[in-house]
């Protein structure tokens, strides 16, 4: 778990199959993020996952 002093600045999005879309965390590099977002992707689900950098226009 990051500290307080940590700038979180990557996180993964979840978009369901009704086209929702939710953030699933935050994370201080795009190795942890992808990491997170590959877990949560093997799973089977509908779901889409994919990682963002705070800041950038969303997709």
């Amino acid at each position: 778990m990051p500290d307080s002093s940590t700038t979180l600045l990557w996180q993964v999005i979840r978009q369901d199959d009704n086209g929702n879309q939710y953030r699933v965390g935050r994370y201080a590099t795009r190795d942890e993020a992808q990491q997170v977002a590959d877990r949560l992707d093997v799973r089977g689900h509908k779901q889409l996952y994919w990682i963002e950098r705070i800041g950038e226009p969303a997709r």
